[in-house]
């Protein structure tokens, strides 16, 4: 059985947040870039600089994808898709590239019994309890 389609999202998901930590020099750099306005903020001249180099790596990136069947993007799986996979004598092995997400409503025993590894290159949202007990089959 494939995978549950990816359902629709907002128009824009929730934002993750990373540390990062950078030498005096560089964000020196950074600052006068900013002070003389080729950029917003620090955080713009960072993401830009992190999309030009995901840009230039896309070919590769792409190739990962098809070879590892990597959902690239937004994955969502409700109570009733992991149902589905269960009534179906299933499992699924998930792998995202992106967003993984599993709804509130999935109880631990539910994904137990429905998710038999799960691959995430990005952030996975999931309920505590749900997390927990995927997480020696988490990849």
């Amino acid at each position: 059985m494939p995978a549950p389609a990816a359902h629709s999202a907002p128009s824009k998901p929730l934002d993750e947040k990373i540390t990062i930590n950078i030498g005096v020099v560089d964000l020196g750099q950074i600052d006068l870039l900013v002070q003389e306005g080729f950029y917003a903020n620090r955080t713009d001249l960072i993401r830009t600089a992190i999309r030009n180099q995901l840009s230039a790596h896309a070919d590769v990136v792409r190739q990962v994808v098809a070879r590892k069947m990597l959902v690239l993007g937004i994955q969502h799986f409700s109570a009733d898709d992991l149902r589905g996979v269960q009534a179906a004598g299933q499992t699924l092995q998930i792998r995202v590239l992106g967003l993984a997400t599993i709804a509130p409503d999935v109880s631990p025993e539910l994904a137990l019994d429905t998710i038999d590894s799960l691959t995430v290159m990005g952030a996975l949202h999931a309920s505590a309890a749900v997390k927990a007990v995927l997480a020696d089959r988490l990849r």
